[in-house]
């Protein structure tokens, strides 16, 4: 029997075991579920030690703890794969619009429905019901480390410094991620580029306190008018970013990479059904799915000034204020993007009032090379468990812990997702398709099968 008999004759006892992981609420951004989401990581660590994995433990963070395990069996002649996924959850309730108790899991219409079920515990476990399929029939041909937090869903605030406390520890060749989905369960994609964030806040500041506008209106400048006006030189005629030096860093795309992103453009129809649009709008030189995934963006995010209640109040605010984020591509970085917008910002504000732009917080590109083995593996593994090629997608969100693999320990991220785009993170009804599940074992298998072949 080999490790993919294995795992397809234990599909059912894999899936159950699933459902027992998802029944516990590890809501990591309510502290009365601190001991739930402890709970998570004991099931979690106890599957391991049970699994084979050795070195397990629990380790204590400046906030939710994270889960490692290990495999060295293999030798040092094998590669060493880093696992990263996380198993705490968003919070979820029936009053969300849930048909069924969200951490009480429910498989109906050939999926499992439950918060954390795609995002992001069912894709984690598939790796380690891989490990287990594999040491079940002879072993794991690479070197494993597993690294599952609990704090994704809150911005993973301390693993960063739990990585550079660690990161002797977590030395591997190459670390494998499934947090992502595709858009058709027939086509599997492999992401190879998420983009970075700059997020500020824009404040302008006029008079000393709100005025009426009958005595001072035409007299002061109004700080709402004046951070329109700001805000209206952002962008140039053709929706480009005004700013100075904005675009110096963007990589150019290759002629494949505007392949593959072409095969998976968005038609106008489906982005009105889905948004409610009556047009799109952007850089016109650039298709909607580039514009998304390979392009920087500007966004205000938030406006807030002056009178806001029911009702009429003749005010001139002293103040204004707009949250101001932008999406960042490979090779650029967060703190010069946030310099030059500052600066920029600095030479269009009116001498009539002041303008102060802050960085609230930011997060690195990242972008991993095509032509790798270690991708070229991933590219082999889903052609043996979908039985067909990936296309290559970017991402137009941000996994910021791809960039802290990369610039702390040295290692690409190979962005192996199991879910589709429609499962429904983050809202009710959340639900992992159950051929996705299985098929994810099989592809997990294959990359591990694969990358042993290489040798370190």
């Amino acid at each position: 029997m080999t490790a993919l008999d294995h795992a397809r004759a234990q599909g059912e006892q894999y899936r159950q075991q699933l459902h027992d992981l998802l029944r516990i609420p590890s809501i990591s951004t309510d502290p009365d579920y601190a001991g739930e989401v402890l709970r998570a990581a004991e099931w979690i660590a106890a599957d391991l030690r049970r699994i084979g994995a050795a070195n397990v433990e629990i380790m204590p963070t400046g906030g939710h703890p994270v889960v490692y395990g290990e495999y060295r069996a293999a030798g040092a002649n094998a590669l060493t794969v880093l696992v990263y996924g996380h198993y705490d959850v968003q919070p979820a309730s029936m009053e969300d619009g849930w048909d069924s108790e969200p951490f009480e899991p429910v498989e109906r219409d050939g999926k499992i429905y439950a918060r954390g079920s795609s995002d992001d515990k069912g894709q984690m476990f598939i790796h380690l019901k891989a490990f287990e399929s594999l040491l079940a029939n002879g072993g794991c041909p690479v070197n494993l480390k597993f690294v599952l937090e609990g704090e994704e869903e809150i911005g993973s605030a301390n693993l960063q410094r739990f990585i550079q406390q660690h990161a002797d520890k977590l030395t591997a060749d190459v670390c494998v991620i499934s947090d992502t989905g595709m858009r058709d369960i027939k086509q599997p994609a492999i992401i190879y580029a998420l983009r970075g964030l700059t997020y500020m806040q824009l404040d302008v500041q006029g008079p000393a306190r709100d005025l009426h506008s009958g005595g001072y209106g035409g007299m002061v400048h109004n700080p709402a008018l004046a951070l329109a006006q700001i805000i209206a030189k952002l962008h140039n005629a053709d929706n480009s970013i005004a700013v100075p030096s904005f675009y110096d860093d963007v990589l150019a795309l290759s002629d494949l990479e505007r392949e593959q992103l072409a095969i998976q453009d968005i038609p106008l129809e489906k982005l009105r059904a889905e948004t409610g649009v009556s047009a799109d709008w952007g850089e016109s030189a650039f298709t909607r799915r580039e514009r998304i995934s390979a392009r920087p963006t500007m966004e205000i995010n938030g406006l807030l000034s002056g009178w806001t209640g029911a009702g009429a109040k003749t005010v001139l605010p002293a103040k204004a204020m707009a949250k101001i984020s932008c999406r960042l591509v490979a090779n650029q970085d967060p703190q010069k993007i946030y310099e030059l917008v500052r600066d920029y910002i600095a030479s269009i504000t009116p001498p009539s009032i002041t303008a102060e732009l802050t960085l609230i917080n930011g997060g690195d590109p990242a972008i991993v090379d095509l032509s790798g083995a270690p991708m070229q593996a991933a590219v082999r593994a889903y052609e043996r468990g979908w039985g067909v090629a990936p296309i290559f997608a970017r991402e137009g969100g941000s996994i910021p812990v791809v960039a802290d693999f990369k610039r702390i320990l040295g290692i690409d991220s190979i962005l192996m997702g199991f879910g589709l785009n429609t499962d429904g993170a983050h809202g009710p009804n959340e639900h992992f398709v159950i051929e996705m599940f299985h098929k994810g074992i099989d592809t997990a298998i294959s990359f591990y099968e694969e990358l042993g072949k290489q040798g370190a």
